[in-house]
C-alpha cells in the first residue's frame, strides 16, 4: 500500500507536469485542450524528480514482489482465463494483470525516452515519451475500471485498508520492503549522483593569442580550446526537426572572456517582420506579431545564460503556463514567463542576427525578480515579460513599426522611417520570396535600415514605392550605451552553421552580469532561434562553466 501510493503520487505528478510541458508545443492539441487543469509555474524541476521518484517505486515494488512471495499474483499464468469460458470476476483478474504488464512496458517507455529528452534528443523520443504519457493517462483510467469490475466498491476501498503480509511458500523475507527501499533508495540517489558528476565542464583557459571576432574558429586560441557540444531540441524550424547542436569553446586572457558558438541552422535568416507594399499601404510580412510568437519571418538567436544555480533548465526561471504569476499581467503568447524566485539575477547574452549580431555586438540582458506591470502593459498595450529584461543601458535597433498587442497587425501598418533610395534598399535586401519563409538569404544581404540611410516617413516619399515594393522591420539609430553594450561579436553562417564569437570584460561590477572570476560556480544553457520569435530549442541540462 505504501508503494501504491507513492506511485500514485508519482504518476499524477508526472503526468500533470508533463502534459504542462507538452502544452507549449506548437502543434499541442490534446495537451493544449487540458491546459486550464493544469499546474503552471516552475515545471521542469517538479517533472524531472517526479520522473526519478516513480523509477525508483517501480524498481522498489519490483523487489517487494519477488521477496515478498506475492509474484505469483501477477504471473503470466494468469491471463489464462481471457482465452476461455471462466467466471468474470476471474475475466476482471486477467485484466488487471494485463494492465499491471503494461503499466511496466509504459514506465520502461517513459524512463528511456525521459534520460534522452534531458540529454537533448527530440524527434521522434518526443512523440514515443508523450504517447507513453497519455498511454499511462488511459491506463489509470483502465485500472481503476478494472478493479471495481473485480470486486466493486469493496475492491476500491481496500487500498484504504492496510493488512499484514500474509506468510506464503514463495516469501524470501520476513522485511520485503525494507529490503525493496534498501536497493531503490540508493540507486535513485546513485542515478542522481551519476547525472551531477558527469556533467559537461566547460573549460575556459588562459591564452596570450586573443581571437578575431570575425564568426570563423580558425583562430589558435579556438585550436587548443576544448569543444563542449550541447544537443538542443523541441524547438520550431530548422528543417522540420526542431533540432541543433551547439558546439561552444571558450578562453581569456587577463581582462576578458572570449566564446565562440557554432550550430546547426539550415537557413540564413534576416528578415525579421519586414514590411511590403500593398494596394492599401504597408503590411507586415509574418504571423503571430501580435502574440510575440512569429516562427515565419524572422531573424535567427542564440540565447545564452549564466547562473549560480544549476536548477533545471535556466537556473529554475522558466515558468510554463498563460499565467505564472496570479497577480501578474500573461505574456502576450501566454506561454509563460521567465522569471527568478529568490531575488537573484541570471546574466543572459542574446545574438540576434538583424538587430546589431551582424555589425558587432551581441545584446546583454537578464533574468531577475518579477517587476511590476506598467499600465499598458497590464492593458496588453505593452509587451510584459515577467523578471526578462534589458539591462541598464540603450541598445541602437528599435522597430520600423508601431506595437500593437493581440489582435493587432492585421492590417496597414505606419512605417517610422522609409529608405531614402528604393532601388539601392533593394539590392541590399537581395533575393527574398514573401511567401516562403525557409528561403535563406543572401550572404551580404543587409535586414535593416540606419539613419544615414533612411528618412522619416511622409505620404510624398512613400509614393516613390512601387506595390510590392519589401522593406526592413528594422531600424539601427545611434549607439549602444551602458551595461547594455557589454558584448561584442561577429558572426557568420556558412554551409548550414552559424558561428558566433563574443567577448566581455571578466567582470564588469554590474549585479546583472556573470562574473567570469571562478570564485563562484557558474552554469550555462544554450538556445536555438530558427527565423522564429519565442520558439527556440530546449537545453535542460546545465553545463559549469570552470576557469583555469
Amino acid at each position: 500500500m505504501v508503494l501504491h501510493w507513492i506511485s500514485v503520487i508519482a504518476v499524477v505528478t508526472s503526468l500533470v507536469t508533463g502534459i504542462r510541458i507538452s502544452a507549449d508545443a506548437l502543434d499541442a492539441v490534446v495537451s493544449k485542450w487540458m491546459e486550464p487543469i493544469l499546474p503552471q509555474g516552475e515545471i521542469w524541476s517538479v517533472h524531472i524528480w517526479a520522473g526519478l521518484a516513480l523509477f525508483a517505486t517501480s524498481t522498489a515494488y519490483l523487489i517487494f514482489m519477488a521477496t515478498s512471495g506475492l509474484s505469483a499474483r501477477i504471473s503470466a499464468r494468469r491471463l489464462s482465463p481471457l482465452r476461455m469460458r471462466a467466471p468474470a470476476k476471474l475475466r476482471w483478474l486477467s485484466v488487471n494483470v494485463l494492465l499491471h504488464w503494461l503499466l511496466y512496458g509504459l514506465v520502461v517507455a517513459l524512463t528511456i525516452t525521459g534520460v534522452l529528452l534531458y540529454l537533448g534528443f527530440g524527434g521522434w523520443v518526443v512523440t514515443v515519451h508523450l504517447a507513453a504519457a497519455f498511454g499511462t493517462l488511459a491506463y489509470t483510467l483502465a485500472h481503476i475500471i478494472a478493479h471495481f469490475g473485480y470486486g466493486g466498491w469493496r475492491q476500491w476501498l481496500r487500498i484504504f485498508r492496510p493488512a499484514r503480509l500474509a506468510p506464503s511458500v514463495g516469501q524470501r523475507s520476513r522485511y520485503p520492503l525494507l529490503i525493496a527501499s534498501f536497493v531503490a533508495v540508493p540507486t535513485a540517489v546513485a542515478i542522481a549522483a551519476l547525472d551531477y558528476e558527469s556533467r559537461d565542464e566547460l573549460l575556459v583557459q588562459t591564452t596570450t593569442d586573443i581571437p578575431t571576432l570575425d564568426g570563423t574558429t580558425d583562430d589558435v586560441a579556438w585550436r587548443s580550446a576544448r569543444p563542449v557540444r550541447v544537443r538542443t531540441s523541441q524547438g520550431a524550424n530548422l528543417g522540420g526537426t526542431g533540432e541543433s547542436t551547439v558546439e561552444i569553446r571558450a578562453v581569456r586572457d587577463a581582462n576578458k572572456i572570449y566564446f565562440a558558438f557554432k550550430w546547426q541552422d539550415p537557413t540564413r535568416s534576416l528578415a525579421r517582420l519586414p514590411m511590403i507594399k500593398r494596394e492599401d499601404g504597408w503590411r507586415l510580412v509574418g504571423h503571430d506579431g501580435d502574440r510575440a510568437d512569429v516562427v515565419d519571418f524572422y531573424e535567427d538567436k542564440l540565447a545564452v545564460i549564466f547562473s549560480a544555480s544549476d536548477a533545471f533548465a535556466g537556473g529554475g526561471a522558466t515558468h510554463l503556463g498563460p499565467k505564472p504569476l496570479p497577480d501578474r499581467p500573461s505574456s502576450l503568447n501566454e506561454r509563460g514567463l521567465h522569471y527568478t524566485t529568490d531575488g537573484s539575477y541570471i546574466d543572459m547574452w542574446q545574438w540576434k542576427a538583424s538587430r546589431g549580431g551582424l555589425i558587432g555586438y551581441m545584446d546583454d540582458q537578464y533574468i531577475g525578480p518579477p517587476r511590476e506591470a506598467t499600465a499598458d502593459e497590464a492593458a496588453k498595450r505593452a509587451r510584459y515579460q515577467g523578471g526578462y529584461w534589458n539591462d541598464p543601458g540603450r541598445t541602437f535597433y528599435s522597430y520600423n513599426f508601431g506595437f500593437e498587442g493581440p489582435g493587432g497587425y492585421k492590417g496597414p501598418v505606419s512605417p517610422k522611417r522609409l529608405p531614402k533610395n528604393a532601388e539601392a534598399a533593394a539590392r541590399a535586401i537581395g533575393t527574398f520570396d514573401p511567401t516562403n519563409a525557409d528561403l535563406s538569404q543572401d550572404e551580404g544581404s543587409i535586414w535593416w535600415l540606419t539613419e544615414a540611410e533612411s528618412v522619416p516617413y511622409t505620404i510624398e516619399a512613400d509614393a516613390r514605392f512601387p506595390v510590392g515594393s519589401i522593406m526592413p522591420g528594422v531600424l539601427i539609430q545611434g549607439d549602444y550605451e551602458g551595461d547594455r553594450g557589454d558584448i561584442r561579436a561577429g558572426a557568420r553562417w556558412k554551409d548550414g552553421y552559424w558561428t558566433v564569437e563574443a567577448s566581455r570584460n571578466l567582470s564588469t561590477a554590474s549585479r546583472y552580469d556573470a562574473d567570469f572570476t571562478g570564485k563562484s560556480p557558474l552554469y550555462m544553457w544554450v538556445s536555438v532561434f530558427d527565423h522564429n520569435q519565442t520558439r527556440h530549442t530546449r537545453h535542460v541540462r546545465p553545463v559549469e562553466v570552470r576557469l583555469r
